[in-house]
């Protein structure tokens, strides 16, 4: 008997395919008739391969978790993403909002767990090379990130003993493989930890301190696993890093690396007059930073929401942190962030950690996640492009946009180059669909 998942085992509407021995999923449209090709300068040719996909280099290591590229760990990570049974109503998986038939996001404005979160969820694939998780920031770790969710009362609804109670009755072998014994685990009530609920806080509470600790350790060793898989999912190339790979290798980009005039003339508008470049930055198409940009509120009524100005002041007080007793690193392999952090906290224009100040999310794979911004605001590429021409007011703190004065055609262009953008997920073969998991 298997456990029911929360994505078919058949994983509909994703093109799975070997390519150097990774799968990949989704697959770009075919390529367009070439453009009339127009001769780059070197300064803007320097600019493309900045952004080229070729440029990102590899995973950049991760001191806080020793097990970040343990084979073992991430097996176990994949088991643990797809199972329902790590929710308070055994209905919730990560795959349940991460889902991978959508490039690991779901398509909603809002992510549903066992209730109703107040922002979009985030895709994770190239996570492992950004500084800060979630929207905010409030996370430094891919192994912090995975935890939130865990103890949230909209997310997975559960608790810390009831994650290692299951992950031992379920998960005991692929544990121990990557981390040695769970602990001793008689006695431990079936919901308690730090969390809203305040019977289970209680019984949290209750519990002496050397037994929370170990409870505590091997619910982090779970987001560690998680963290060990999802480091595996990589961004896959692009129509987009097709024609740079030509342009920087002299040929005219044609065929499968061939661009429309208009997505040419979209893609100079975005590396110039339109300034998308400023944030969409490097080859994710990130500068991994927080900004306000006058997005609007959301159309469901929804609590107060600050952004970065919340999140830097809930890392620096944070249980899972780089430099944090969980975190497998010395302090000195944290670099600067608790510094930075701390002068992000105390800026008083909010310049560092600015209200309502999101971050920048990759562009890569943009064209199949939509609806856009934090909380799904935008419906589609043109609303994206149509306000970042205007450049509203915000409707809290700063908004650093300044209008573009773009013309209708100027604004197809620009949502042309970006639809060269879709692109799937790489990852180890069969990490991408659900693991069969024993009940």
């Amino acid at each position: 008997m298997s456990v029911r998942h929360p994505t078919p085992a058949a994983v509909g509407g994703v093109v799975l395919a070997l390519v150097l021995g990774a799968a990949v999923a989704g697959s770009a449209a075919a390529p367009p008739t070439a453009a009339v090709h127009a001769a780059w300068t070197p300064a803007e040719r320097e600019t493309l391969r900045t952004l080229s996909l070729a440029a990102l280099g590899p995973l950049p290591p991760d001191p806080s978790n020793r097990v970040a590229d343990d084979p073992a760990a991430a097996a176990f990570g994949h088991r643990l993403f797809f199972d329902v049974r790590l929710s308070g109503n055994g209905r919730v998986a990560c795959a349940s909002c991460h889902d991978p038939a959508r490039a690991f996001q779901d398509g909603a404005a809002l992510s549903a767990g066992v209730g109703l979160t107040t922002r979009r969820t985030q895709p994770i694939a190239g996570g492992a090379h950004s500084p800060w998780q979630f929207w905010d920031g409030r996370a430094d770790s891919q192994w912090a990130q995975a935890l939130g969710p865990l103890e949230s009362a909209v997310e997975h609804g559960t608790t810390r003993t009831q994650v290692v109670l299951a992950v031992a009755k379920h998960h005991a072998r692929a544990y121990e493989a990557a981390f040695g014994p769970l602990p001793p685990l008689d006695g431990l009530p079936k919901q308690a930890g730090p969390v809203a609920d305040t019977a289970w806080r209680s019984a949290w509470a209750e519990l002496p301190a050397a037994r929370r600790d170990e409870v505590t350790r091997a619910y982090v060793n779970v987001g560690k696993a998680l963290a060990a898989y999802e480091r595996r999912l990589a961004l896959a190339p692009t129509r987009f890093d097709r024609y740079v790979e030509a342009e920087l290798a002299g040929r005219a980009p044609n065929g499968a690396s061939a661009f429309t005039a208009e997505e040419e003339a979209g893609l100079r508008l975005f590396i110039g007059r339109a300034r998308c470049v400023t944030c969409h930055a490097g080859p994710r198409l990130t500068d991994d930073r927080f900004h306000n940009t006058g997005v609007p509120a959301s159309a469901t009524p929804l609590p107060p929401d600050s952004g970065r100005a919340a999140g830097v002041r809930a890392l620096l007080a944070g249980e899972f942190t780089c430099d944090g007793r969980w975190s497998d690193a010395r302090p000195e392999q944290c670099g600067t962030r608790r510094e930075a952090l701390q002068a992000a906290a105390r800026d008083a224009d909010g310049a560092a950690a600015p209200l309502r100040g999101y971050k920048t999310p990759s562009l890569r794979g943009a064209p199949g996640r939509a609806p856009y911004m934090h909380a799904g605001q935008l419906a589609t590429l043109d609303d994206v492009v149509a306000h970042y021409d205007r450049a509203p007011a915000a409707p809290a703190g700063r908004s650093e946009l300044r209008a573009l004065g773009l013309s209708a055609a100027e604004r197809r262009q620009l949502v042309a180059f970006l639809r060269t953008l879709r692109g799937g997920v790489v990852a180890p073969p069969g990490f991408l669909t659900p693991p069969l998991l024993e009940p």
